[in-house]
Protein backbone atom coordinates (compact mmCIF):
# COMPACT_ATOMS: atom_id res chain seq x y z
CA UNK A 1 0.00 0.00 0.00
CA UNK A 2 3.12 2.39 0.93
CA UNK A 3 4.83 1.56 -2.15
CA UNK A 4 1.87 2.98 -4.27
CA UNK A 5 1.42 5.85 -2.43
CA UNK A 6 4.69 7.54 -2.79
CA UNK A 7 5.88 5.82 -6.17
CA UNK A 8 4.67 9.40 -7.50
CA UNK A 9 7.69 10.74 -6.97
CA UNK A 10 8.93 13.77 -4.76
CA UNK A 11 8.33 14.37 -1.28
CA UNK A 12 7.20 10.62 -0.09
CA UNK A 13 4.71 11.80 2.36
CA UNK A 14 2.80 14.07 -0.81
CA UNK A 15 0.20 11.97 -0.74
CA UNK A 16 -0.78 12.43 2.89
CA UNK A 17 -3.51 15.01 2.83
CA UNK A 18 -4.36 16.17 6.26
CA UNK A 19 -6.79 14.78 8.49
CA UNK A 20 -10.51 15.31 7.45
CA UNK A 21 -9.21 15.78 4.17
CA UNK A 22 -11.58 13.99 1.43
CA UNK A 23 -12.14 12.71 -1.39
CA UNK A 24 -15.04 15.68 -2.15
CA UNK A 25 -17.17 14.88 -5.14
CA UNK A 26 -14.23 12.99 -7.03
CA UNK A 27 -14.75 10.17 -9.06
CA UNK A 28 -17.89 10.42 -11.20
CA UNK A 29 -20.44 11.43 -8.53
CA UNK A 30 -21.55 14.57 -7.93
CA UNK A 31 -20.64 16.59 -4.80
CA UNK A 32 -23.07 17.38 -2.11
CA UNK A 33 -22.38 21.23 -2.61
CA UNK A 34 -22.64 20.44 -6.51
CA UNK A 35 -26.02 19.50 -5.82
CA UNK A 36 -27.07 21.51 -2.81
CA UNK A 37 -26.12 24.43 -5.26
CA UNK A 38 -28.84 23.37 -8.06
CA UNK A 39 -31.40 23.21 -4.80
CA UNK A 40 -30.73 26.46 -4.29
CA UNK A 41 -30.89 27.77 -7.76
CA UNK A 42 -34.52 26.08 -8.25
CA UNK A 43 -35.38 27.31 -4.94
CA UNK A 44 -34.91 30.49 -6.02
CA UNK A 45 -36.52 29.55 -9.76
CA UNK A 46 -39.61 28.55 -8.07
CA UNK A 47 -40.37 32.19 -6.40
CA UNK A 48 -40.21 33.57 -9.80
CA UNK A 49 -42.83 30.23 -11.39
CA UNK A 50 -45.94 30.87 -12.81
CA UNK A 51 -48.74 29.43 -11.14
CA UNK A 52 -48.94 26.95 -13.68
CA UNK A 53 -44.83 26.15 -14.17
CA UNK A 54 -44.88 25.85 -9.95
CA UNK A 55 -45.48 22.34 -9.35
CA UNK A 56 -43.37 20.80 -11.25
CA UNK A 57 -40.88 22.95 -10.16
CA UNK A 58 -41.81 22.18 -6.57
CA UNK A 59 -41.19 18.48 -7.27
CA UNK A 60 -37.93 18.99 -8.94
CA UNK A 61 -36.91 21.02 -5.61
CA UNK A 62 -38.29 17.93 -3.69
CA UNK A 63 -35.74 15.80 -6.01
CA UNK A 64 -33.23 17.62 -5.52
CA UNK A 65 -33.72 18.01 -1.84
CA UNK A 66 -33.53 14.03 -1.43
CA UNK A 67 -30.52 13.93 -3.71
CA UNK A 68 -28.41 16.65 -1.45
CA UNK A 69 -29.60 14.22 1.65
CA UNK A 70 -27.87 11.10 -0.51
CA UNK A 71 -24.49 12.87 -1.88
CA UNK A 72 -23.92 14.24 2.07
CA UNK A 73 -24.35 10.66 3.19
CA UNK A 74 -22.08 9.15 -0.27
CA UNK A 75 -19.53 11.63 1.17
CA UNK A 76 -19.78 11.82 4.40
CA UNK A 77 -19.25 7.77 3.57
CA UNK A 78 -16.16 8.29 1.31
CA UNK A 79 -14.29 10.52 4.02
CA UNK A 80 -14.72 8.22 6.08
CA UNK A 81 -13.24 5.51 4.31
CA UNK A 82 -10.52 7.62 2.99
CA UNK A 83 -9.55 8.71 6.33
CA UNK A 84 -9.43 5.64 7.55
CA UNK A 85 -6.91 4.58 4.86
CA UNK A 86 -4.88 7.40 5.01
CA UNK A 87 -4.28 6.67 8.80
CA UNK A 88 -3.64 3.34 7.98
CA UNK A 89 -0.64 4.28 6.40
CA UNK A 90 2.74 4.83 8.36
CA UNK A 91 5.86 6.96 7.82
CA UNK A 92 8.32 6.49 5.16
CA UNK A 93 11.56 4.49 6.78
CA UNK A 94 14.51 6.27 6.04
CA UNK A 95 17.71 4.90 4.31
CA UNK A 96 20.04 2.76 6.59
CA UNK A 97 17.23 1.89 9.40
CA UNK A 98 17.74 -2.03 10.35
CA UNK A 99 15.48 -4.37 8.63
CA UNK A 100 13.52 -6.59 10.89
CA UNK A 101 11.52 -6.62 14.07
CA UNK A 102 11.54 -5.76 17.53
CA UNK A 103 14.67 -8.08 18.06
CA UNK A 104 16.74 -6.77 14.91
CA UNK A 105 17.90 -3.33 16.42
CA UNK A 106 21.57 -2.48 15.87
CA UNK A 107 23.91 -1.58 18.77
CA UNK A 108 25.35 2.26 17.70
CA UNK A 109 27.43 2.57 20.91
CA UNK A 110 27.67 1.36 24.74
CA UNK A 111 28.93 3.34 27.43
CA UNK A 112 30.25 2.61 31.09
CA UNK A 113 30.93 -0.60 32.15
CA UNK A 114 28.01 -2.63 34.66
CA UNK A 115 29.61 -2.15 38.12
CA UNK A 116 29.94 -6.04 39.82
CA UNK A 117 26.78 -6.00 42.71
CA UNK A 118 26.66 -9.27 44.80
CA UNK A 119 22.96 -10.31 44.93
CA UNK A 120 21.31 -7.36 44.05
CA UNK A 121 18.23 -5.69 44.90
CA UNK A 122 16.01 -4.86 42.62
CA UNK A 123 14.44 -1.21 42.43
CA UNK A 124 11.37 -2.29 44.35
CA UNK A 125 12.68 -3.93 47.25
CA UNK A 126 15.78 -0.65 47.32
CA UNK A 127 12.25 1.72 47.61
CA UNK A 128 10.10 0.24 49.57
CA UNK A 129 13.11 -0.21 52.02
CA UNK A 130 14.26 3.11 51.57
CA UNK A 131 10.16 4.46 51.88
CA UNK A 132 10.36 5.97 48.50
CA UNK A 133 8.03 3.84 46.42
CA UNK A 134 4.74 2.59 47.80
CA UNK A 135 2.82 -0.19 45.26
CA UNK A 136 0.51 -1.58 48.02
CA UNK A 137 -1.07 1.75 48.38
CA UNK A 138 -1.07 2.86 44.88
CA UNK A 139 -3.02 -0.41 44.24
CA UNK A 140 -5.55 -0.03 47.16
CA UNK A 141 -6.02 3.38 45.85
CA UNK A 142 -6.02 3.12 42.14
CA UNK A 143 -5.54 -0.61 40.83
CA UNK A 144 -2.47 -2.09 39.75
CA UNK A 145 -0.18 -0.80 38.13
CA UNK A 146 -0.35 2.74 40.65
CA UNK A 147 1.88 3.52 43.34
CA UNK A 148 3.10 6.53 45.08
CA UNK A 149 6.51 8.26 45.26
CA UNK A 150 6.90 8.98 48.87
CA UNK A 151 9.22 11.09 50.51
CA UNK A 152 12.91 11.10 49.19
CA UNK A 153 11.36 9.24 46.21
CA UNK A 154 9.15 12.06 45.13
CA UNK A 155 12.25 14.88 45.83
CA UNK A 156 14.64 12.08 43.60
CA UNK A 157 11.97 12.51 40.54
CA UNK A 158 11.37 15.93 40.86
CA UNK A 159 14.94 16.24 41.08
CA UNK A 160 15.38 14.32 38.12
CA UNK A 161 13.02 16.24 36.15
CA UNK A 162 14.06 19.62 37.23
CA UNK A 163 17.67 18.62 36.03
CA UNK A 164 16.20 18.01 32.25
CA UNK A 165 14.62 21.13 32.51
CA UNK A 166 17.72 23.10 33.01
CA UNK A 167 19.28 20.96 30.02
CA UNK A 168 16.66 21.91 28.02
CA UNK A 169 16.34 25.08 28.29
CA UNK A 170 20.03 25.48 28.58
CA UNK A 171 19.91 24.07 24.84
CA UNK A 172 17.65 26.64 23.25
CA UNK A 173 13.99 24.57 24.14
CA UNK A 174 11.22 26.29 26.10
CA UNK A 175 9.67 24.76 29.02
CA UNK A 176 5.89 24.03 28.24
CA UNK A 177 3.61 22.22 30.84
CA UNK A 178 1.11 21.35 28.43
CA UNK A 179 -2.51 19.82 28.25
CA UNK A 180 -3.15 16.24 29.16
CA UNK A 181 -6.15 15.59 27.79
CA UNK A 182 -6.43 16.15 23.74
CA UNK A 183 -9.11 16.19 21.04
CA UNK A 184 -9.13 13.18 18.89
CA UNK A 185 -7.81 14.91 15.87
CA UNK A 186 -4.53 15.66 17.60
CA UNK A 187 -4.26 12.36 19.32
CA UNK A 188 -4.99 10.72 15.31
CA UNK A 189 -2.62 13.41 13.93
CA UNK A 190 0.40 12.26 15.77
CA UNK A 191 -0.32 8.61 14.93
CA UNK A 192 -0.99 7.40 18.00
CA UNK A 193 -4.56 6.01 17.14
CA UNK A 194 -3.36 3.48 14.32
CA UNK A 195 -2.11 0.07 15.56
CA UNK A 196 -1.67 0.77 19.17
CA UNK A 197 -5.20 2.83 19.73
CA UNK A 198 -5.85 0.24 22.75
CA UNK A 199 -2.92 1.68 24.58
CA UNK A 200 -4.76 5.12 24.84
CA UNK A 201 -7.19 6.32 27.62
CA UNK A 202 -10.17 7.82 26.29
CA UNK A 203 -12.59 9.80 27.96
CA UNK A 204 -16.32 9.01 25.77
CA UNK A 205 -18.06 11.47 27.90
CA UNK A 206 -16.13 14.25 26.37
CA UNK A 207 -14.28 12.93 23.28
CA UNK A 208 -11.28 13.58 24.71
CA UNK A 209 -7.74 11.31 25.32
CA UNK A 210 -5.56 10.99 27.85
CA UNK A 211 -1.77 11.61 26.45
CA UNK A 212 0.91 9.19 26.96
CA UNK A 213 3.76 11.45 26.05
CA UNK A 214 3.33 15.36 26.04
CA UNK A 215 4.70 14.92 22.57
CA UNK A 216 0.94 14.84 21.55
CA UNK A 217 -0.30 18.50 22.48
CA UNK A 218 3.11 19.20 21.64
CA UNK A 219 2.70 18.67 18.10
CA UNK A 220 -1.07 19.91 18.17
CA UNK A 221 0.48 22.95 19.48
CA UNK A 222 1.15 24.69 16.28
CA UNK A 223 -1.41 22.75 13.98
CA UNK A 224 -2.81 24.73 11.51
CA UNK A 225 -0.39 27.42 11.64
CA UNK A 226 3.00 28.48 9.59
CA UNK A 227 5.91 29.08 11.26
CA UNK A 228 9.06 31.29 10.78
CA UNK A 229 11.67 28.84 10.70
CA UNK A 230 13.94 31.49 8.95
CA UNK A 231 16.09 31.77 12.64
CA UNK A 232 15.91 27.81 12.96
CA UNK A 233 14.27 25.07 14.44
CA UNK A 234 11.61 25.92 16.81
CA UNK A 235 12.20 23.29 20.58
CA UNK A 236 9.76 23.25 23.03
CA UNK A 237 10.05 20.59 26.22
CA UNK A 238 7.07 19.29 27.70
CA UNK A 239 6.73 18.19 31.22
CA UNK A 240 3.68 15.88 32.29
CA UNK A 241 2.26 13.41 33.49
CA UNK A 242 1.25 10.08 30.96
CA UNK A 243 -1.33 7.63 31.22
CA UNK A 244 -0.49 4.41 29.17
CA UNK A 245 -3.15 1.34 29.53
CA UNK A 246 -0.49 -1.07 28.99
CA UNK A 247 -2.80 -3.24 26.91
CA UNK A 248 -1.84 -7.03 26.37
CA UNK A 249 0.63 -6.40 28.86
CA UNK A 250 -0.07 -8.65 31.13
CA UNK A 251 2.73 -10.49 32.82
CA UNK A 252 5.33 -8.29 31.15
CA UNK A 253 7.00 -6.10 34.04
CA UNK A 254 4.14 -6.07 36.54
CA UNK A 255 6.41 -5.45 39.28
CA UNK A 256 7.74 -1.81 40.26
CA UNK A 257 7.47 0.90 37.92
CA UNK A 258 9.32 -0.17 34.88
CA UNK A 259 5.47 -0.45 33.17
CA UNK A 260 2.88 1.72 34.64
CA UNK A 261 -0.56 3.13 33.79
CA UNK A 262 0.61 6.85 35.09
CA UNK A 263 4.48 8.73 35.21
CA UNK A 264 5.80 12.42 34.69
CA UNK A 265 8.14 12.52 32.10
CA UNK A 266 9.64 16.02 30.12
CA UNK A 267 9.98 15.51 26.57
CA UNK A 268 11.34 17.25 24.01
CA UNK A 269 9.82 18.46 20.72
CA UNK A 270 11.32 19.62 17.53
CA UNK A 271 9.90 21.72 14.84
CA UNK A 272 12.50 22.02 11.74
CA UNK A 273 12.77 22.03 8.50
CA UNK A 274 12.64 18.56 6.46
CA UNK A 275 16.35 19.17 5.81
CA UNK A 276 17.45 19.80 8.89
CA UNK A 277 15.29 16.76 10.42
CA UNK A 278 18.42 14.16 10.85
CA UNK A 279 21.18 17.12 12.32
CA UNK A 280 18.14 17.49 15.10
CA UNK A 281 17.73 14.08 15.75
CA UNK A 282 21.24 13.58 16.44
CA UNK A 283 21.23 17.06 18.98
CA UNK A 284 18.12 15.25 20.63
CA UNK A 285 20.59 12.14 21.08
CA UNK A 286 23.12 14.31 22.10
CA UNK A 287 21.14 15.41 25.23
CA UNK A 288 19.72 12.29 25.97
CA UNK A 289 23.24 11.51 26.43
CA UNK A 290 24.11 13.89 28.82
CA UNK A 291 20.94 13.36 30.86
CA UNK A 292 22.41 10.04 30.85
CA UNK A 293 26.30 10.54 32.11
CA UNK A 294 24.42 12.98 34.66
CA UNK A 295 22.78 10.43 35.93
CA UNK A 296 25.77 7.79 36.05
CA UNK A 297 24.31 4.66 35.11
CA UNK A 298 25.72 2.25 32.19
CA UNK A 299 23.82 2.66 28.92
CA UNK A 300 23.85 1.38 25.01
CA UNK A 301 22.50 3.23 22.59
CA UNK A 302 20.34 1.24 19.77
CA UNK A 303 19.39 1.67 16.22
CA UNK A 304 15.46 0.45 16.05
CA UNK A 305 14.74 -1.88 13.46
CA UNK A 306 12.02 -1.13 11.11
CA UNK A 307 9.31 -3.15 11.97
CA UNK A 308 9.69 -1.76 15.71
CA UNK A 309 9.04 2.16 14.94
CA UNK A 310 5.53 2.31 14.84
CA UNK A 311 3.51 4.49 12.43
CA UNK A 312 4.94 8.13 13.07
CA UNK A 313 8.92 7.96 13.40
CA UNK A 314 11.16 7.40 10.04
CA UNK A 315 13.97 6.45 12.45
CA UNK A 316 14.13 6.00 16.09
CA UNK A 317 16.92 5.87 18.43
CA UNK A 318 16.53 3.94 22.64
CA UNK A 319 18.93 4.25 24.93
CA UNK A 320 19.00 1.78 27.55
CA UNK A 321 20.15 1.63 30.51
CA UNK A 322 21.74 -1.45 32.55
CA UNK A 323 19.69 -3.34 35.13
CA UNK A 324 21.25 -5.39 37.47
CA UNK A 325 18.84 -7.27 38.87
CA UNK A 326 17.79 -8.09 35.08
CA UNK A 327 21.32 -8.45 33.68
CA UNK A 328 20.66 -6.99 30.89
CA UNK A 329 19.55 -3.27 28.93
CA UNK A 330 16.11 -1.60 29.11
CA UNK A 331 15.06 1.27 27.40
CA UNK A 332 15.23 4.34 29.28
CA UNK A 333 14.74 6.98 26.35
CA UNK A 334 14.07 7.01 22.74
CA UNK A 335 14.04 9.83 20.15
CA UNK A 336 11.89 9.85 17.12
CA UNK A 337 12.88 11.60 13.78
CA UNK A 338 8.72 12.07 12.22
CA UNK A 339 9.52 13.78 9.46
CA UNK A 340 6.73 15.74 7.43
CA UNK A 341 4.36 13.24 8.64
CA UNK A 342 2.52 14.33 11.76
CA UNK A 343 3.05 18.28 10.75
CA UNK A 344 1.56 17.00 7.38
CA UNK A 345 -1.65 15.48 9.11
CA UNK A 346 -1.60 18.09 11.20
CA UNK A 347 -1.39 20.92 8.78
CA UNK A 348 1.76 22.45 10.59
CA UNK A 349 3.70 24.46 7.66
CA UNK A 350 6.43 26.65 7.07
CA UNK A 351 7.47 29.54 4.32
CA UNK A 352 10.42 28.48 2.18
CA UNK A 353 12.41 30.94 0.47
CA UNK A 354 10.43 31.95 -1.83
CA UNK A 355 7.78 32.62 0.53
CA UNK A 356 5.69 29.30 -0.48
CA UNK A 357 4.16 27.62 2.33
CA UNK A 358 5.78 24.03 2.94
CA UNK A 359 4.83 21.40 5.39
CA UNK A 360 7.57 21.51 8.07
CA UNK A 361 9.24 18.01 10.01
CA UNK A 362 8.91 17.17 13.95
CA UNK A 363 11.15 15.55 15.80
CA UNK A 364 10.51 13.99 19.97
CA UNK A 365 13.06 12.85 22.79
CA UNK A 366 12.94 12.23 26.28
CA UNK A 367 14.55 13.25 28.56
CA UNK A 368 13.79 11.86 31.83
CA UNK A 369 11.01 10.00 33.28
CA UNK A 370 9.92 8.02 35.85
CA UNK A 371 11.67 5.01 35.06
CA UNK A 372 14.69 6.75 35.24
CA UNK A 373 14.37 5.69 38.91
CA UNK A 374 14.15 1.86 38.04
CA UNK A 375 18.37 2.64 36.95
CA UNK A 376 19.43 4.69 39.36
CA UNK A 377 18.18 2.88 42.22
CA UNK A 378 19.16 -0.58 41.08
CA UNK A 379 23.18 0.86 39.77
CA UNK A 380 23.64 3.04 42.87
CA UNK A 381 23.10 0.33 45.49
CA UNK A 382 25.74 -0.14 48.49
CA UNK A 383 26.07 -3.39 50.48
CA UNK A 384 24.12 -2.13 53.04
CA UNK A 385 21.11 -1.57 51.46
CA UNK A 386 21.81 2.24 51.13
CA UNK A 387 21.65 3.74 47.36
CA UNK A 388 23.91 6.28 46.62
CA UNK A 389 22.42 9.78 44.43
CA UNK A 390 24.10 10.63 41.87
CA UNK A 391 25.88 13.81 42.46
CA UNK A 392 23.82 15.85 39.69
CA UNK A 393 20.80 15.46 41.88
CA UNK A 394 22.34 15.78 45.20
CA UNK A 395 20.83 19.17 45.32
CA UNK A 396 17.50 18.47 44.67
CA UNK A 397 17.47 15.71 46.92
CA UNK A 398 19.44 16.90 49.91
CA UNK A 399 21.12 13.67 50.82
CA UNK A 400 23.90 12.17 49.26
CA UNK A 401 22.64 9.05 50.58
CA UNK A 402 19.34 6.58 50.73
CA UNK A 403 19.68 5.08 54.06
CA UNK A 404 17.33 2.00 54.85
CA UNK A 405 14.39 3.48 57.14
Amino acid sequence: MRAACWARGGDPGGCQPRVGAGPGGRGGRPSAANVRADQTAASKIVGKATPEERPALLKQAKDLAEQVKAAEAAQAEAESAFTAAHMAIGNVIIDGVPAGGEDDFVVLDTVGEPRAIENPKDHLELGEALGLIDMERGAKVSGSRFYFLTGLGALLQLGLLQLATQVAVRNGFTLMIPPVLVRPEVMAGTGFLGAHADEVYRLEADDLYLVGTSEVPLAGYHSGEILDLSDGPKRYAGWSSCFRREAGSYGKDTRGIIRVHQFDKVEGFVYCKPEDAEAEHQKLLGWQREMLAAIEVPYRVIDVAAGDLGSSAARKYDCEAWVPTQQTYRELTSTSNCTTFQARRLSTRYRDENGKPQIAATLNGTLATTRWLVAILENHQQPDGSVRVPDALVSFVGTPVLEPR
